[in-house]
Formats: C-alpha cells, structure tokens, sequence
C-alpha cells in the first residue's frame, strides 16, 4: 500500500461550545490543557504518518495555523488546506484532493479524542487492503450519529456494512460512526457521485455508501474504548476526567505548606501556598494557587490565580482569576483571562459581564 497521509477536520465555527468559541477554535480549547487537536495530530505521528493535511476555515485558520506551525514538534509535516464553507465532511475530503491525490489516507475529526489512538486501526487497513474502512462505537443516542447497518454474521464477529444512514428518526442498530475514517482514492470519485443533503452538505455517509453500492469493500472496526466528540461542554469535561485518568504524577512547581493526594502534575513555576490538590489533576506553568482546594478531574490552564476558593471537576483555561468564592465551583469551563470572584461591597448582589450563549447557575 502506498504511503498513508492524514487529514484532520478542523474547520467549523464550534457554535455548541459558545461563548468559549466565539474568541477561539473549538479545536484548540483544551483537555488537560493540551488543545484537542494536538492529540489527533499526535496519534497520526504515532501512527507513522508523515504528511498531515488539516482543514481550516477562512475565520479560525490563522489561529490553528499559529498554534499547530509547520507540525516538526510532533514529528509530521502540517499542509493547511482552507475549505470556504462548512458544506459537509465529503466537501472537506474533495478540497483535500490536491494534497491527498492517489494516497490512501486517515480521515480524523479535529475535535475528536479516541482512547489509544489509531495505530491498530492503521495496522488493519494496511493489512486487509479494504476501499475504506469506518470506525463504529455502541452509543445510547444513535439518533443523533450517522448509523451503521451491517450484515447479520455468528455471534461475537463483526458483518460488512451494508447501509450508512445520518441521524436516523430511528436508527437500525445502536453502532454510531466515530470520528475517525480510513479511505482509498475511490472516495474523492463518490463524494463527486452525490447530491447535497436536505441540509445542504455533501455527507460522508452518502459518500461511502456510494462505495458499498458499487461493491466496493467497506469493512467496520467497532472501537471497544472511550471515543469523544468534544463538541459540547458536557462532554468537555468528560474528555478531561477521561484522560486526567490515565495521568503519571509529576510535580514542578513549588509546594509551600501545601498536600498532593493521587495522580497531580504541577507544571514548572506553579507555585502553590497552603493548598490541598486531590487528583487526578493538573496545574499549569505559572500558576499561583493560594489557600485553595483543587479537586479532582481539574485542568488549571497555565498563568491562573486561584485564591481562597475550591474547583472541582473543571477546566479552566489560560489567565483566569477565581478568588474568595463563598461555594465550590464545579463542572465549569472558564475561558481565557476569565475572571470569577465575589465583591466585597454591600448591600451583596451579583455582577456579571457574560458574553453569548453563557450558561450560569447559582444556587
């Protein structure tokens, strides 16, 4: 087989993660504070591939581009490809064309995480030689997945697939597509066989059925660990917990009359005074962390100032301040330079300046 390249996805406007994106690429909003689409681009180098595409769009490119550069720090070569619209992912997989040309490649959707990358998925294609192979995982909502039928086969093994449909009102099987695809050259010829979907996108579940009507050979790979769309706060979150889980404890920073329970990275020029840190957490270079409880599955990004406050189960990205909280913050995102505090003046009342789309509870 010849050489394999990558295309990541990583354009959209990443509306269900507002008001975070409204300043910033959903892809680059962190988990464990490393950007989600640097561990797309770091299981494509795991994987041997060499030559990387990344979709862009017009309006969040320039800053992709900054933060990922020429891809020499994880051992790829990074080609930027802007894709105008988002007119869907076979659109994306035909702008990619000139790059790809008649290489077989890995598709991955840049605000994905699959739990221990696709360096097996790599082996299989390599090794069965199908036109295309997909990636399917159990879900509980498979309506609101492209959806995989396959053929009926003895207990235990796994059928061809014999129809792809997208968000079915109600869905053959529970098998939803993962965000990650494995293609042959044939695929740029279906994504020029069909037709916009009634939501005006080239799908890439047409585009593949195109290839099992012309018997061509589409063989599934169900994925037996975690897979996350990170589209969401919920699943934000749940992406953090997940991989703050597979943590190896490394401490940095500077400890002073502080306590570190469990698995806790404390980058270098932390410094925390009278803490306590349960893990599994991590604590960003240069943060100042004073008379605080930092609980588990918590992301301090880089530069924060915590004080006389607890934050529990939450991410929170570069420069926030959080000082003098009368509860415990928990399962929050805060974005960059995100300030949270209670003033001192009375009569007490809150104040907020929130951008779009915030979602606040007090209780």
């Amino acid at each position: 087989m010849e050489s394999l390249k990558g295309l990541i996805l990583s354009g959209g406007k990443g509306t269900r993660l507002r008001p975070i994106t409204h300043t910033s690429a959903k892809q680059l909003v962190p988990v464990a504070n490393k950007p989600v689409l640097f561990y797309g681009i770091e299981a494509m180098a795991e994987a041997g591939i060499e030559q990387v595409g990344i979709i862009i769009a017009p309006e969040t490119g320039p800053e992709i581009e900054a933060a990922a550069g020429d891809g020499s720090r994880f051992g790829v070569r990074i080609t930027y490809i802007v894709q105008d619209e988002p007119a869907g992912l076979a659109h994306a997989v035909l702008t990619a064309e000139p790059f790809l040309g008649e290489s077989p490649f890995v598709m991955y959707l840049g605000d994905n995480l699959l739990q221990g990358g696709i360096s097996d998925l790599v082996s299989a294609f390599r090794e069965h030689g199908p036109d295309a192979l997909i990636l399917l995982t159990p879900v509980p909502d498979p309506q609101n997945y492209g959806v995989a039928e396959l053929t009926k086969t003895a207990a235990g093994e796994v059928g061809r697939v014999v129809r792809l449909v997208e968000k079915p009102k109600e869905p053959a099987t529970d098998l939803a597509l993962v965000g990650v695809y494995m293609f042959t050259a044939a695929i740029h010829d279906a994504a020029r066989a069909i037709e916009p979907s009634p939501r005006g996108e080239l799908e890439i579940t047409d585009a593949i059925q195109h290839l099992v009507d012309n018997q061509m050979r589409v063989e599934p790979h169900v994925v037996r660990g975690w897979w996350k769309d990170t589209g969401r706060l919920q699943d934000m979150l749940e992406a953090n917990r997940l991989i703050l889980d597979n943590l190896i404890e490394r401490v940095e920073g500077e400890l002073i009359d502080s306590q570190v329970d469990g698995r806790v990275v404390i980058e270098p020029g932390a410094r925390l005074e009278r803490t306590a840190v349960r893990g599994p957490a991590i604590i960003g270079a240069g943060a100042r962390l004073t008379d605080c409880y930092i609980g588990p599955y918590t992301a301090i990004g880089e530069g924060c100032a915590i004080s006389n406050a607890e934050v529990e189960h939450s991410i929170l990205l570069a420069g926030c301040t959080v000082s003098d909280l009368a509860g415990r913050m928990e399962s929050s995102l805060l974005g960059r330079n995100v300030t949270v505090r209670r003033g001192e003046r009375q009569p007490r009342a809150y104040r907020f300046m929130v951008g779009d789309n915030s979602d606040i509870s007090i209780l």
